[in-house]
């Protein structure tokens, strides 16, 4: 079994390193079967930044770089790697070209392109035997929306050769402090993975987050007020106020991961596993057709489903709820009855003909179906990856579950596609994270009120599973 923990880019993200991890028990051979907690590990690292203008996350056209980005179907064929021992963690960026956008479709297949050689270098490299140990800290310079509590974790995962470190993984739930408005920048993580690699030399820094949708920097009114005051002095003088807070807060991150670094961490070195499960998640009841006709009534007509940033993005989901009226369609009530489109519209598997129609941007061995969710264990520690922009208390609850028997690292932004997964409170609140299934991914539904519990007990359900199979 082959087992990629990986920093990657999707959409609009960093590629910092391929972390490959080798389980050599799980060759046939008697001799390999004997060394079968010995680990194996290799780093890769590529710039992967856009030579040419791009659509950003930010909805701006990139002008420039400021500091480079770096970086399933075909890793299965060719490498003979299952696609749950495949995990795509990411930084998450604002200022990198966005890949719901058929203009960037280009840039994201060289992307994953780089992807693959990454991976096929990591391999080449791979050095052992290798020790893991586990860590946390805490970065007290995050807050939450939706009256959460803030998950304020920074976990850690080292390797090292003998004595020696060779790579660092760690994770914090927040957006990131952009550098600039208009270029080409990797945030705070860049920064903080610069300063890990500064002050250990030979290790490859990898940042990841954690679940963090719901959670920004604690003083983003500040930063906004200093960058709206700033606005009549020209880009630089702003871009020099977000590079100094970017700075500030990667500096402040590198820190925490440091000093964990530093302490007493917890040998996990062990064999691996992983998972991989869809987790359906409850929709909510359709709007009545006598409203959703009336809202209809204010919008433009014949405009179709249209891609960010295209002012009327936010509206696709009320021309999808008339499909389904019109075209007599059963309402999804769970999300593994959609599949989602690298353009982010949301189709029924029943509507045979707008399938049809956007099957250029649908995988056909891997379609993005939501909530995929993978859970590796490394030794004993459980390590999940979840799909999407999952808010802090879902992950909080997930390592609340399991912290007290053992250490558990936990990831969001795993894989495909960023749809905010939301708790019981922020669907209660209707606000910006749980509307966004339909104003930027256009359900015809939102979120029913149990997600929350849903998405919660079926992922400690696959932890408990997978440590179970351990004994």
């Amino acid at each position: 079994m082959k087992l990629f923990l990986r920093n990657t880019i999707y959409a609009c993200y960093r590629i910092a390193v391929i972390l490959f991890l080798m389980m050599c028990f799980s060759c046939s051979t008697p001799e390999l079967a004997e060394t079968r907690d010995e680990l194996l590990a290799g780093v890769a690292s590529k710039v992967i930044t856009n030579k040419t203008s791009r659509l950003m996350v930010n909805g701006r056209m990139s002008e420039g770089v400021h500091s480079d980005i770096k970086a399933r179907a075909r890793v299965e064929d060719e490498l003979g790697i299952d696609p749950s021992q495949l995990i795509l963690l990411v930084t998450h960026n604002h200022n990198a070209p966005i890949q719901i956008n058929p203009d960037n479709f280009d840039y994201g297949r060289r992307v994953a392109d780089n992807i693959f050689d990454l991976i096929e270098e990591a391999i080449e490299k791979e050095q052992g035997p290798v020790s893991l140990q586990f860590g946390s800290g805490y970065g007290y310079f995050v807050a939450s929306v939706g009256n959460a509590p803030v998950d304020y974790e920074v976990q850690v995962l080292q390797v090292k050769q003998g004595r020696n470190p060779i790579a660092v993984l760690f994770n914090h739930g927040m957006h990131p402090i952009q550098s600039t408005r208009n270029r080409i920048d990797t945030g705070h993580p860049g920064f903080a993975m610069d300063k890990i690699e500064a002050a250990l030399p030979g290790v490859q820094a990898m940042y990841a987050i954690a679940s963090g949708g719901n959670q920004f920097y604690h003083k983003r009114l500040e930063l906004t007020r200093l960058i709206q005051e700033s606005e009549g002095t020209g880009i630089e003088y702003t871009d020099s106020i977000l590079e100094m807070k970017s700075r500030e807060i990667g500096k402040k991150l590198a820190d925490v991961v440091l000093d964990v670094i530093s302490g007493d961490m917890v040998d996990v070195t062990g064999p691996l596993t992983s998972r991989m499960e869809v987790i359906s998640l409850p929709l909510a009841d359709p709007m009545p057709e006598n409203k959703v006709r009336e809202l209809a009534s204010r919008l433009p007509e014949n405009l179709g489903f249209v891609p960010y940033p295209h002012e009327h993005r936010g509206t696709n989901w009320v021309r999808m709820l008339l499909r389904y009226y019109d075209k007599g369609l059963p309402f999804p009530t769970e999300t593994a009855d959609m599949v989602c489109t690298y353009d982010t519209y949301l189709i029924h598997k029943q509507d045979i003909e707008l399938l049809e129609k956007y099957d250029y941007s649908i995988h056909k061995r891997f379609p993005c179906i939501y909530e995929e969710v993978i859970v590796a264990t490394i030794g004993s520690m459980p390590f999940v990856a979840m799909q999407g922009e999952v808010v802090a208390p879902i992950g909080a609850r997930i390592k609340d579950a399991f912290r007290n028997e053992r250490p558990i690292m936990v990831f969001a932004y795993m894989g495909k596609h960023n749809l905010y997964i939301p708790t019981r409170e922020l669907v209660r609140l209707d606000i910006y994270q749980p509307r966004t299934i339909q104003t930027q991914y256009g359900s015809p539904v939102g979120w029913d009120p149990s997600v929350e519990e849903v998405m919660v007990n079926s992922v400690i359900k696959m932890v408990s599973t997978s440590l179970e199979k351990l004994n």
